[in-house]
């Protein structure tokens, strides 16, 4: 069957390359790959650069704000170090709610849409709520839109009435599926479908390796790297700790650690204290993080609930860590345990625990027969089970049953 499908988001990348929101990108073009129509309604941000129609995805961005210090509805701009909404943001939710509204409703009464997909069920399953008018909606679940829910009263109420409203609920780790039902998604309604990771662009590449290490002047050192937006539930403080107690171990280890965020000043202090083990490499694009992901030796995914109790639902990286034939090591919370068995395609150690963090990196570091029988079979794993075409055909499969 072939539907029509506006997917409603506050992220997607705004240009190529662009790490926010990177995984909404391989969903829609998956999808309309499949031989769908699919419409992106989403925010406008002034670092969009896209065109119309990309890969079969239209777009469709509305704006809100009349003044740019409200720019702040989505594209990770709302939150403070992921713990908090800004008070930009609530001032800001009325217009971009009205907005996005009626420009869902505009776009899928005009192109007769026959599903609404909402991602994140705050804001973008209610927005597609608000405009669906009766069509079938599907909501998926990302992780800071659970979160919020669990901490606002009045956006935990808003959640449950989407998940009401919704015919079907996907989620991209077991707990953040727990979660949800927790505030009121149907158990018998909801699926956990994890992420998949383009495994073309994230392989073990030995050219890229050379470039990079050769770029960085790494030499032979050991290296360690990690990604993501630097934000207390990235862990990034722990492996900045770890990263000092290999260094009497491994004495020319190397960190690197690509992103930003608002902990950009406090984490450059940690690194500082390390005597130029941790290097801090600000934003990357895609292809980039790739190319470093073959470059190191290991990679970290130390992620960790953070003060106010958030967690990663699933972190892109573990799943392009994995496809890039480089061993990691990750903590035991959200989803990273339903993808990486430990001392098979990984190693899992406990959030918080700096010294456990550094002993699976150095034992990996140190037996490189070992790190290497691990990559192999994290490549070939994802290969297997975590392909964003087998995503695609899931989603495919959703839309049949509540279009039915």
């Amino acid at each position: 069957m072939r539907h029509v499908v506006v997917m409603v988001a506050t992220s997607y990348p705004r240009f190529a390359g662009d790490g926010v929101g990177s995984f909404m990108e391989p969903i829609a073009k998956g999808i309309a790959a499949r031989g769908h129509e699919v419409h992106l309604v989403a925010p406008w941000h002034p670092a969009i650069t896209r065109g119309k129609v990309d890969e079969g995805v239209h777009f469709h961005f509305f704006k809100y704000a009349p003044v740019s210090a409200l720019n702040v509805f989505g594209y990770a701009g709302g939150l403070r170090r992921d713990t908090a909404l800004r008070g930009a943001a609530w001032a800001a939710a009325p217009l971009a709610m009205s907005a996005g509204m009626f420009k869902a409703w505009r776009v899928a009464t005009k192109r007769r849409a026959t599903v609404m997909h909402g991602h994140w069920v705050v804001p973008g399953g209610v927005l597609a709520a608000m405009a669906a008018a009766g069509r079938p909606l599907i909501v998926s679940l990302h992780g800071s839109d659970v979160f919020v829910a669990e901490r606002h009263r009045l956006v935990g109420r808003a959640a449950a009435a989407v998940f009401r409203r919704a015919r079907w609920v996907t989620a991209c780790s077991d707990d953040l599926r727990d979660r949800a039902i927790a505030l009121g998604a149907r158990t018998e309604h909801i699926e956990t479908l994890p992420y998949g990771v383009d495994t073309n662009r994230f392989r073990p590449d030995a050219e890229a390796r050379r470039q990079v290490r050769a770029n960085l002047a790494l030499g032979d050192a050991p290296v360690i790297f990690a990604a993501g937006r630097l934000v207390s539930k990235k862990g990034f403080e722990v492996l900045i700790d770890a990263a000092g107690r290999l260094q009497a171990r491994l004495p020319g280890v190397r960190v690197l650690i690509a992103g930003e965020g608002d902990l950009r000043a406090s984490l450059e202090r940690a690194a500082a204290a390390t005597g130029g083990a941790v290097s801090l490499l600000g934003n990357q694009s895609q292809d980039e993080i790739a190319r470093l992901a073959a470059a190191a030796d290991a990679i970290a995914v130390p992620s960790v609930h953070d003060e106010a109790g958030n967690v990663d639902g699933l972190p892109n990286v573990a799943l392009e860590a994995l496809a890039s034939g480089t061993p990691v090591v990750a903590t035991r919370v959200g989803g990273l345990p339903q993808v990486i068995r430990d001392g098979h395609d990984g190693r899992l150690v406990p959030e918080r625990d700096a010294a456990a963090l550094a002993d699976a990196l150095g034992e990996l570091l140190e037996d490189r027969d070992a790190a290497r029988a691990i990559g192999a079979a994290a490549r070939e794993r994802v290969m297997r089970d975590f392909s964003w075409a087998r995503v695609a055909e899931r989603f495919e499969i959703a839309y049949d049953r509540i279009t039915s």
